[in-house]
């Protein structure tokens, strides 16, 4: 299971996480910054002027930060997926609180996925926070959730263009892990990504039925049983149906 350093460096941390703000969002506030990450407005104001110092952010006249030069790889989405993650956190931090476990928000890029928010179990052994994360679709719970979304041609065309080179055996093997996420309606991952991390997942949906993005559960493996399973699916199910209630005209 991925923890954090014994002797992780704080300021390294936030500055890190202020760069994955700015790569999946699009845009950075201060005081918006400073409540997501629980810290003073000074301090991140201290942070992001080194950020623009090294070209990872430019500070516009609205003083409102953005990706800068340095940061070439794209952010996911738009400037939409901030107000997507506006509208599914309260869901994600009710359902974290419900099941004691790690919710993650995820959306697909080509063949890997990226975790844009997470809300993090307060448990001692827990699955951390992963935002910014980027995984192969096919192995995260999410990630297979959204693929099931694509038909078999369209997946197949996907894989073998963007995606590893797969060897034949492999391929069926994705093949049939797709094909049962579709007639289950969700996604499940255990020790597919990281030794000793499940995960339950499943798409949440606009009012036209679109795939939005992924909600997943995220538990060590250790605690990850039959019966804790499907405790965990049906709040992970209530919780998506009351999410979409909220983002029912929204499109990416």
């Amino acid at each position: 299971m991925k923890n954090k350093p014994a002797y992780a460096l704080e300021s390294v941390d936030n500055a890190l996480l202020l760069l994955h703000m700015l790569r999946d969002q699009g845009q950075v506030r201060v005081s918006e910054a400073a409540r997501e990450l629980g810290l003073a407005r000074s301090t991140v104001h201290r942070l992001l002027a080194m950020l623009v110092y090294r070209d990872f952010a430019v500070h516009g006249e609205d003083r409102v930060y953005r990706p800068g030069p340095s940061l070439s790889f794209a952010y996911a989405g738009g400037s939409s997926t901030g107000e997507l993650r506006r509208l599914l956190t309260p869901h994600m931090e009710e359902l974290c609180e419900r099941t004691g476990e790690t919710v993650n928000l995820l959306v697909r890029t080509g063949t890997r996925v990226r975790f844009l928010a997470s809300a993090e179990s307060s448990q001692l052994l827990k699955v951390g926070d992963r935002r910014g994360t980027l995984l192969p679709a096919w192995r995260a719970s999410g990630g297979k959730a959204l693929l099931a979304e694509l038909d078999d041609d369209r997946l197949e065309e996907l894989l073998r263009t963007d995606g590893p080179v797969l060897e034949d055996a492999e391929w069926a093997h994705v093949r049939r892990d797709i094909a049962s996420v579709r007639a289950r309606g969700h996604a499940l991952n255990i020790d597919g990504t990281e030794e000793g991390v499940s995960a339950l997942g499943a798409c949440v949906r606009n009012g036209a039925g679109d795939a939005l993005c992924a909600l997943t559960v995220a538990v060590p493996s250790a605690r990850f049983s039959a019966e804790r399973r499907e405790e965990l699916l049906r709040a992970l199910k209530e919780s998506i149906a009351r999410a979409e209630h909220d983002v029912e005209g929204f499109t990416l």
